[in-house]
């Protein structure tokens, strides 16, 4: 993607620990004056040879620049322990730029041994994370930048939006998170929404409808009886069992991946005959490697959601969405199985309840989303664009999630966005935008 202005992205802190890329040119006149009261420093650094070791995807190019962003961990002490956040910069391509499920002793030793280490864990949150974005634009001296969030950056992106609203002069939103929402709460709504997608693609798609002509039924057939007699599969040496909840989260997990929405009516298919090799071997595909997840973010995170909800109002609201599914699946939360029991183990304070006040703002929005998305799905985006007073919300058939790296119309759409966010930038490419073909074989 060409970039010819300046730019934020702000990436899903779960998965992503580079979770800022700044594309930033040379500016003219004078920085902004930063906030006293946190007196945010940028230090140019080396940047990291490898990223994540074993990770070669995360490897940066020549393109980038490192350094740190040193501000207070707690806002409400200056004086206190200051932190140091990474930070990735990506320069703008063109001359002239313009302004613009850990079990819970894992989570016990991991809380322990940090707070041991006198860090305050109820820090560490949304709206700290927002504050801290807002000082890095004044400590790279930019009067103006564009921000892109994806996933949960999304929900950083709009809580940057209302709550340090100055310098930005455009978001895009990709697999959105509205901040009305509570994170937890819409797991399994979404979940179902990605599901009943799915299953109304396969049927529209002849193929598809004749050779799994239950496909719904089979597939909640399939996760009650793994839930009452898991499948197991031996597998390259491997023993990997297949339960009811794994299952549902399997094919949740497979819509985050574009290569792989063909194959999932196949997949569920193949499953609920008896096979569990495919389903199997898809996962062992989603393990993550070793030290690429933040869990000290994602218990921050977690803990300033589940503070405002609990597992029954949880559990109420995923039996509401899928009154089929057994109540020991439901009971689990998809992508976070135990995320209560983790978020009781962090034991940090419910942050202040505006956290999940809407997003109000008249700075124009582009919000991408994806037609099967069973994490961020579109309804989330509308959710999102109601209280925002310049959105275009655009709809993908047949990407999941993160619409931006799933195919080239999205680029070419968010880049004329950049180029003009007032309007007048095409979207004509989406009408070329095609369903996959499921394969059936």
């Amino acid at each position: 993607m060409r970039v010819s202005a300046r730019m934020l992205a702000l990436g899903c802190a779960v998965t992503a620990p580079m979770g800022l890329v700044s594309a930033c040119g040379s500016r003219g006149g004078s920085a902004p004056d930063p906030d006293p009261s946190s007196a945010a420093t940028y230090t140019a650094a080396a940047c990291p040879s490898p990223n994540v070791a074993g990770v070669p995807q995360l490897d940066l190019g020549p393109g980038f620049s490192c350094g740190t962003l040193t501000v207070p961990e707690d806002r409400s002490r200056p004086d206190g322990r200051r932190i140091d956040l990474a930070v990735t910069r990506l320069a703008a391509t063109s001359p002239t730029p313009r302004p613009d499920p850990l079990d819970v002793q894992a989570t016990r030793s991991c809380r322990d041994r940090t707070a041991g280490g006198g860090y305050d864990l109820g820090a560490y949150d949304t709206t700290a994370n927002a504050a801290d974005v807002a000082d890095l634009r004044v400590a790279l001296g930019l009067d103006e930048w564009n921000v892109y969030g994806v996933s949960y950056g999304t929900d950083l992106a709009l809580t940057l939006l209302r709550d340090h609203p100055d310098g930005i002069r455009s978001v895009v939103l990709d697999s959105v998170v509205p901040t009305q929402s509570n994170i937890i709460e819409g797991f399994w709504p979404g979940a179902a929404e990605g599901y009943r997608a799915l299953f109304d693609a396969c049927a529209a798609q002849p193929a598809c409808a004749a050779a799994y002509p239950g496909l719904q039924d089979e597939f909640t057939g399939t996760v009650n009886r793994l839930a009452g007699s898991p499948l197991t599969v031996g597998l390259s040496g491997k023993r990997v069992v297949l339960d009811g909840y794994t299952f549902t989260n399997l094919v949740i997990q497979q819509s985050l991946e574009p290569g792989n929405y063909a194959g999932l009516p196949a997949l569920i298919h193949s499953t609920a005959t008896g096979d569990g090799v495919p389903a199997a071997t898809a996962l062992l595909g989603t393990v993550t490697p070793p030290g690429l997840i933040g869990y000290g973010q994602t218990f921050g995170v977690g803990g300033e959601q589940t503070a405002f909800t609990d597992r029954e109002r949880v559990a109420a609201t995923a039996k509401r969405v899928l009154p089929d599914f057994p109540d020991p699946v439901l009971s689990l939360v998809p992508q976070a199985a135990r995320i209560f029991d983790d978020c009781d183990v962090w034991d940090v304070p419910a942050s202040d309840a505006r956290v999940h006040e809407p997003t109000a703002s008249d700075v124009p929005a582009l919000l991408l989303t994806g037609s099967l998305d069973a994490v961020t799905p579109p309804s989330q985006a509308r959710t999102a664009a109601e209280t925002l007073s310049r959105p275009e919300v655009l709809e993908f058939p047949g990407l999941g999630h993160d619409v931006l790296q799933s195919m080239d119309c999205a680029p070419a759409v968010t880049v004329g966005f950049l180029e003009n966010p007032a309007g007048g930038y095409h979207t004509s490419c989406l009408a070329r935008v095609q369903m996959p073909a499921f394969t059936t074989g």
